[in-house]
């Protein structure tokens, strides 16, 4: 993704600029989509939250003092409406596993840098890989929504302790330590789910410890 004068664009919009707001919308819709996605776990829910998204930036737009960048100010939009969407859902009581989206994670390194991983071995370890992307996913749509929340902006977005801060509105603290705890949940769910091995122990998903500070 090119980089963009964040602070030079949004002076544009205030003042203005329809130009600068659709290079601003456009730049950042792709990022918006996939944090979505990763949260409500579906993709028509994660389009049409995008889409809101979008629309409430268009209209907020001249309230944004500033005192975070842009991309914060609009990933919060964007998780406000995620977790909205799963409250109400989960009253609702519809939730559904069906929907694959790529992940992956331990307890010592960050999702995004296992789905990398992941896509190294060679083709007799696909097989196996996907089962356990496949178990992953499932353990990630099954996390309490402030865990899950956590996870995708540190681990896949990649966001600092900081921006996420500004994005939940909570301290740099409990980003660290939810986070941690959001590992470690995320451990114990993928253990609940997993299958016992049909042949040998060697087919298990074992993670291994990790640093409560990332």
């Amino acid at each position: 993704m090119p980089k963009i004068d964040e602070k030079k664009l949004v002076q544009a919009i205030q003042q203005g600029d329809k130009i600068a707001l659709a290079q601003l919308l456009e730049h950042y819709q792709q990022r918006l989509y996939n944090i979505i996605l990763r949260m409500v776990y579906n993709r028509d829910d994660a389009l049409e939250l995008a889409q809101d998204t979008m629309v409430k930036i268009v209209e907020h737009i001249s309230d944004f003092n500033g005192q975070s960048k842009i991309s914060t100010w609009m990933i919060r939009i964007a998780m406000n409406l995620s977790i909205s969407h799963l409250r109400k859902r989960k009253l609702r009581n519809a939730m559904s596993l069906d929907q694959p989206f790529s992940g992956q994670n331990d307890q010592s390194a960050s999702l995004k840098q296992q789905i990398v991983d992941q896509m190294e071995p060679g083709p007799s370890q696909n097989v196996q890989n996907n089962e356990m992307l496949a178990l992953l996913q499932q353990a990630i749509h099954q996390l309490e929504q402030d865990f899950k929340a956590v996870l995708v902006l540190r681990d896949i977005d990649q966001m600092d302790y900081t921006q996420i801060a500004n994005v939940l509105n909570i301290p740099v603290g409990t980003v660290k330590s939810r986070l941690f705890r959001a590992r470690l949940a995320l451990r114990q769910q993928m253990l609940k789910n997993q299958q016992p091995p049909t042949d040998s122990p060697e087919h298990a998903f074992v993670y291994q410890n990790g640093d409560p500070n990332d």
